[in-house]
């Protein structure tokens, strides 16, 4: 398995696309794409059913393009890499050097 650079819980910036300069957090991540909170919403129309028994439209987030998001550090928007500590590998925020985890 690869290591990612976005991981889920992880507050990142849009730097391309509709919502670009938005920051939320990320929800989910599965193949190059991640899910943000509050960006890249779409209406879903839903037919009712037993567990939603009205129906109606829905709002709800989209995944979009790893690509298109930046880890955000102390604020800023900052690129990551990886480095090795006590054996084990970690990421790490290119704009300070610091450690994420």
């Amino acid at each position: 398995m690869a290591t990612t650079k976005i991981k889920k819980g992880d507050t990142v910036k849009v730097i391309a696309g509709k919502d670009k300069g938005k920051e939320g957090k990320v929800l989910a991540v599965t193949a190059g794409r991640v899910l943000v909170e509050g960006v890249n919403t779409i209406t879903k129309h839903t037919k009712a059913s037993q567990a939603n028994p009205k129906g109606g439209i829905i709002h709800q987030e989209a995944p979009i393009d790893a690509s298109n998001v930046m880890y955000v550090h102390n604020g800023k928007a900052t690129r990551i890499g990886f480095t090795t500590k006590d054996g084990k590998k970690v990421r790490v925020a290119k704009a300070t050097g610091d450690i994420i985890d």
